[in-house]
């Protein structure tokens, strides 16, 4: 890990509450709100050959976090979009991966933070597949976490808060310590969820099978990918899934902005083997984000 760079010791310009600032200057303090109390909602999004894939839908997204947080964006959601196609443009780059990020500032110090300022921001940096090119053939592997996704009575489930991640980096960090890829989180009522910063899809002959998102993000790709196996005649069933289920399943695959479409050949005891369904959406995938992606940058 000596060759990273630091994500504050980057070089270049980053969008920050209106306007382009350098990179190694766009700073908070360490007593602001979203860093303490969570109060924080952000989006990830790819960027293909210059274009922002469904970078509308995205911000769409955004503004319903915000919104379901009790936070402010104190810009238009066109300015926010604008602000994404600048933070790619002035960064050069092409392919890669956009983070914008809403919080609650410094001015207040408790679990109320009212009147706090609603700070907005947006980078751009080059980033490849979330799972290597060897990974992603082979089919990566999961472990089954000891967390659970929360019901919705009891979190903003449907936001893309960042405190809902906490329990995703100990899953991921634990599975990375034993050997795995990533790992499977049940939902609260033991029902199989989604990885960690991915949806999850099964194939059992020749039909998508994939959990109800009702106590976690229905992804943006996610949809892009059902609308893809429905427009070739895939039949997809969305339910609920019991564990013990993984064990009649021959395919498997993940959805996400950071992994797009990943293979998986394992889930704690249940085995799969990438095959041509898997394959077939995995590359109208990537033929889609790259030839029908929506803005310019």
């Amino acid at each position: 890990m000596a060759d990273v760079i630091p994500f504050d010791q980057r070089d270049g310009s980053l969008w920050h509450d209106g306007k382009l600032v350098p990179w190694k200057e766009a700073k908070t303090h360490v007593l602001t709100h979203g860093l303490h109390y969570g109060s924080c909602v952000f989006e990830g999004q790819r960027i293909y050959g210059g274009k922002i894939y469904k970078l509308k839908e995205h911000t769409d997204r955004l503004f319903r976090s915000a919104e379901t947080l009790g936070m402010k964006i104190p810009f238009t959601k066109d300015e926010i979009n604008q602000a994404c196609v600048e933070a790619a443009a002035v960064q050069n780059i092409k392919d890669g991966y956009l983070r914008p990020v809403a919080f609650r500032g410094s001015e207040m110090m408790a679990v109320s933070a009212q009147n706090t300022t609603i700070h907005v921001a947006v980078a751009c940096w080059p980033w490849p597949s979330y799972f290597s090119p060897a990974e992603k053939l082979k089919g990566i592997r999961l472990e089954i976490s000891r967390y659970r996704r929360p019901a919705p009575d009891t979190a903003p489930v449907h936001a893309k808060a960042a405190g809902l991640y906490m329990i995703c980096t100990i899953s991921k960090h634990e599975a990375e310590a034993k050997g795995y890829a990533d790992a499977m989180m049940f939902d609260y009522r033991g029902y199989v969820a989604e990885a960690t910063g991915a949806n999850v899809f099964f194939v059992q002959d020749g039909v998508l099978h994939t959990p109800i998102p009702d106590c976690f993000l229905n992804g943006i790709t996610r949809q892009s990918v059902i609308a893809i196996a429905k427009a070739r005649g895939v039949k997809v069933v969305e339910r609920h899934i019991e564990p013990g289920e993984m064990a009649g399943f021959s395919e498997c695959f993940l959805t996400g902005s950071a992994a797009e479409v990943t293979p998986v050949s394992e889930i704690g005891n249940y085995r799969f083997k990438p095959g041509a369904l898997t394959e077939t959406l995995m590359n109208a995938y990537a033929d889609e984000v790259r030839g029908a992606a929506t803005v310019s940058a």
